[in-house]
């Protein structure tokens, strides 16, 4: 027994100067993990200060869809620039016709004030609900749900137009009823698609999400980076760096968790 105590005594303990600086490196960490977090808000319109407040009054290792909550129940967001928000945006096509039919706010859709517009990228969230082999219209379903029981009203979801049609084998789809009921409340809008000669000519869909969410001084809801649309675009570049909320779904019937 004497042994080991004599053995435990002969361990090297960081002296004064390296405990310090052991400190100093998780105080940093920290710091950056707060700054990180800080910033992720800053860029959805929350207020420095009402922030601070929310991370000081949750757990340290809060997650990010637990401090949104908590920002959305207890603030607002300030818009960009103190710009007002427009209540329908223009869409301007690009090489197809005729333009989609603009959502409007309905009776069930009256804007919330203070929140910013949400454009949710309907084919990667409904793909990526259907783990990219099918077209999972639930995903949508749960997506626009997380925003409208957080009081969102002022949500707009883009697919294709050809996914109205029959579904085919080589591109399956789910639940595609959830796609009408969307459309009959005005949240959902179909990007242009036209045949010509037998072929199917679609729009480029992105152009529309982040016109929309641009022009109205929205987030975008997507995993995509809009990389092409960024190269072309400083403005949008800047934009998308800004306002893209990425998530995933843990299973099929959870909500998407926001980063």
């Amino acid at each position: 027994m004497s042994h080991n105590k004599e053995a435990k005594s002969r361990i090297p303990q960081p002296d004064g100067p390296e405990r310090a600086k052991e400190e100093e490196r998780s105080h940093s960490d920290s710091l950056a993990t707060m700054d990180a977090k800080v910033e992720r808000f800053l860029k959805l319109g929350y207020s420095y200060s009402d922030i601070l407040r929310v991370l000081e009054s949750l757990r340290h290792d809060a997650q990010t869809n637990d401090i949104l909550e908590e920002l959305i129940k207890t603030c607002h967001t300030r818009t960009h620039n103190n710009r007002s928000v427009p209540n329908s945006p223009k869409l301007v096509p690009r090489g197809c016709s005729p333009s989609p039919s603009q959502a409007r706010p309905g009776p069930d859709r009256e804007a919330a004030a203070g929140f910013r517009p949400v454009v949710i990228d309907g084919s990667n969230v409904a793909m990526s609900h259907g783990n990219k082999k099918v077209f999972s219209c639930q995903g949508l379903q749960l997506a626009v749900n997380w925003f409208w029981d957080k009081g969102m009203r002022d949500i707009t979801v883009f697919v294709p137009l050809w996914r109205k049609e029959q579904p085919k084998p080589e591109a399956p789809i789910t639940d595609q009823h959830i796609l009408h009921e969307l459309e009959r409340r005005k949240i959902l809008v179909y990007t242009p698609s036209r045949c010509v000669n037998g072929k199917r000519v679609v729009c480029y869909d992105d152009r529309y999400i982040v016109k929309l969410a641009f022009d109205s001084d929205g987030i975008i809801v997507s995993n995509d980076n809009y990389r092409d649309l960024q190269t072309e675009n400083l403005q949008w570049k800047k934009f998308i760096e800004e306002r893209l909320l990425m998530y995933t779904f843990a299973n099929d019937n959870h909500p998407p968790l926001l980063s």
